[in-house]
Formats: C-alpha cells, structure tokens, sequence
C-alpha cells in the first residue's frame, strides 16, 4: 500500500487508489461542484453565503461490465447530487466535518455503495482553500432500500385514455396539471388498432406491454414536455427535476421482483400499479374504461375520475401535495 502521507493531500480518487484492498472496486467521482452555502460556526458566517467545492469518489460493489448497460444495476451519479442535496436540506451545520458525514452516510445507504471519500473546502475566506476530507466504509452486512427512500418524491400518476391523448387542448390539460405542483407520471391505454396475438400468455404480455409503449410515443409527439421513460432512475431523476415522464411500462413491469403478476395487463390496472410501487399521492384517470376491476389495487391512493375531454381544478390536485 502507498504511504497515507504521500497521499494525504492528493485527490480524493488517488487516495481511493492507494486504499484499495482487495480486489480492486469501480469508482464514480463528481469534482468541483460548487454550491453557495450558509455555513460555519463564526458569527460573521451567519446570515451569508460561502462557496462550497464538493470532491466525492464512491467505491461501488458492482463491476461496469456486469451492468448490462442497466441505469437502474448501477450506482448513478445523481445518488451522489442527492446525497448533497439532502444533507444541505437537512439543517445548518457550522462544521465542514458534520457536513461530510451527513453526505457520506446518505451515499452508504445506496446498497451498491462500499466505500466514499468525501472532500468538501470553502473558497472565500482567504487565497487558500479550507477544507475536510472524509472516508467512511459501508456498514458490514448491511442492505437498505433504494437511497433517500424518506425524500423519495411522491407523484400524481395520471391515466389518459386514447381519446385524452387525442383532445385539442392537451397542452393547456397539462398545464393544469403542472399547477397541482406534483410530480406527474403520465400512463396510456393500448391503441385503438389491432394489436397482434400470440399463442402464449408470455410473448402476448410482452406485445401488450409494448403496444403501450406505442402509444406512449403518440403522447410524447403531441407536447414536448412529456418524455418517454421507462427505467426506475429515469423516473427518479425527471420527478426531481420537474419533468412530465410518459411511462413505458415493459422495462419495469418485466424486471420487478415483486411486479404485478403475468395476467395483468390492462393499462389502467398497471397504472396503479406503478402508483403504489412509487408511493404515489394520487391518480387521475382521463376517460377509459371505469369498471375495470384490475385498476382496484390494494392500499389505492385518492383516485379522481373524469370524462376524457374534462379539465380538472387545481384545488384538489394541491390538496395532494
């Protein structure tokens, strides 16, 4: 192993480097991201901002190659933003060093999470850099759930029938349902066309879920705020970032351990399905078929029905947030 002190004021990733044991782990790194903060312990650091540089490598237990090219089998480098962003949100430190741990911690909750090197300096008080650097390793034997499971964001899943997708005023609908400040995860029925039968329940699921997806597209050409996504992360980052996702169901559907079983196929049943899976605080349903007993799931959240053409008010939709 290198000598620590030769190491002690290299980047965080060469000091990764000389720390490995073992068989040698992936790394991500973030670098000089910048944040203005209020912090510090001094008086004349209250009430003021300070500009922030973050530096953090995570020691991942998974190999590149294994992933399958697979956003949601790996370690994404939002984990590593929302960890900041979380920590920044949980309360005012006065110490760089309670700072770096709050992250630290938040980013070893992530069960792919082995090791992190935290490096956090603030640039204005002086030509110099004061800073902290952190490692910390993941607990032994420990595996949570997906990270920041506490600040997941919790959506209005909104099921829109074919004849909702084809209504003139679409983009003043979505308009009206931005207002509702939430989260929205758009879902689709199947198309009005023939869609191709299969002699097995199997490769029919599958044409099912994919004539969905169909119309998901449809969807999407009609308003460009509203982009196709279809994996967990995807999802995760647009409603974090105040995006209209269209679901495309088949990825999720087909990967989930605990998914809605091989009979359920009809869009709006796997609508609240995905609602339950994502915690949802609502859905809306635009038009279908309202006596679909599949779209009863247990634990449903408050679900709002309309005709097709309707445009909801904002009032009930806040009362959701």
């Amino acid at each position: 192993m290198t000598d620590e002190l030769s190491t002690a004021f290299s980047h965080p990733s060469e000091r990764a480097k000389s720390l490995a044991e073992g068989a040698p782990r992936d790394r991500i790194a973030m670098t000089e991201h910048l944040r203005e903060v209020e912090i510090g312990a001094f008086q004349a650091e209250r009430g003021v901002t300070q500009t922030i540089r973050f530096d953090v490598v995570v020691e991942v237990e998974t190999r590149a190659e294994t992933a399958a090219d697979d956003v949601d089998r790996i370690l994404s480098y939002d984990t590593i933003v929302e960890a900041i962003d979380a920590a920044l949100a949980e309360a005012r430190v006065n110490l760089l060093e309670t700072l770096a741990a709050r992250i630290a911690d938040l980013i070893l909750a992530h069960p792919l999470a082995a090791r992190v090197f935290v490096r956090i300096g603030k640039l204005d008080r002086g030509p110099y850099t004061l800073g902290v650097e952190i490692v910390r390793d993941a607990p032994p034997g420990r595996r949570q759930l997906r990270l920041l499971a506490d600040q997941a964001p919790h959506p209005v899943v909104v099921f829109l029938s074919n004849a909702a997708v084809a209504r003139e005023d679409l983009s003043a609908l979505l308009d009206r349902l931005e207002a509702g400040n939430a989260p929205l995860i758009l879902c689709v029925d199947r198309p009005a066309t023939e869609i191709p039968q299969a002699a097995h329940r199997m490769p029919q699921r599958r044409i099912d879920l994919l004539a969905i997806e169909q119309e998901a597209w449809v969807l999407a050409a009609r308003d460009a705020r509203c982009v196709v996504t279809g994996s967990r992360t995807e999802l995760d980052w647009a409603m974090r970032n105040g995006r209209i996702s269209v679901w495309a169901p088949s990825k999720l559907v087909l990967d989930a351990v605990e998914g809605p079983g091989p009979g359920m196929t009809a869009p709006r049943a796997l609508a609240h399905w995905l609602a339950q899976a994502f915690d949802a605080r609502a859905v809306v349903e635009f038009g279908g078929d309202a006596g679909d007993a599949e779209a009863s799931q247990p634990g449903a959240r408050p679900v709002l029905r309309l005709d097709a053409d309707a445009m909801p008010g904002t009032e009930w939709l806040r009362s959701t947030a």
